[in-house]
């Protein structure tokens, strides 16, 4: 049987509640991939003191991103609780993207490239476990067309980050007139072309 991991002391626990508010400010800040002497230096610590608790950099990601991740199930239980299956999807994507609009590490990790660990890639997809039967919801209404689906979101939600990431800075709210265009476009209509094969 594995020994149980000794508590901190009440300085190491310290410092390791500094950096971490020290990582979650820096990292909505400046994104994913800012320097963790910044960290150290902005939690009042030196570097090897943040290297004690967080060896690597997905070390430190993972001990903040999945409770801010957690934030996507309260959109998806928001959405499903709409009584109008089209507000709610609308909901589900206004949601989502003003998350990663207000958090430059929240619209790197929903579409980064380096590999997460199990738990924080459970972290992601259980905060997104509902949005099929929210879109499905609101394609039985008859209001989402038909031919979308869980993998068009996928792209969109790239597609999304990239226009926030470009736009964060210089226009913040320039993701929002662009979102409207998808919106337009993923209404059902009688006449809807379906989507191109991919």
């Amino acid at each position: 049987m594995a020994a149980e991991s000794k508590p901190l002391r009440s300085d190491a626990a310290r410092n390791r509640d500094k950096l971490l508010v020290a990582a979650a400010q820096t990292f909505a800040e400046r994104g994913l991939d800012a320097p963790l002497e910044h960290i150290a230096r902005r939690a009042g610590v030196s570097i090897g003191t943040l290297y004690n608790h967080f060896p690597t950099r997905e070390a430190l990601l993972e001990a903040i991103l999945p409770q801010r991740l957690a934030a996507l199930e309260e959109i998806n239980a928001s959405a499903l609780a709409d009584p109008d299956p089209w507000s709610g999807f609308v909901g589900l994507l206004e949601g989502i993207f003003t998350l990663q609009a207000e958090d430059h590490s929240l619209n790197d990790a929903m579409v980064q490239s380096f590999s997460l660990s199990t738990d924080m890639s459970q972290a992601c997809g259980g905060g997104l476990g509902d949005v099929e039967r929210i879109i499905e919801r609101a394609k039985a209404a008859g209001r989402l067309r038909a031919d979308f689906d869980v993998q068009d979101l996928v792209t969109l939600v790239w597609a999304m980050s990239q226009v926030i990431r470009e736009s964060m800075d210089t226009a913040p709210g320039m993701w929002r007139r662009c979102l409207s265009f998808f919106i337009d476009g993923l209404h059902a209509e009688p006449a809807a072309q379906p989507l191109p094969s991919r």
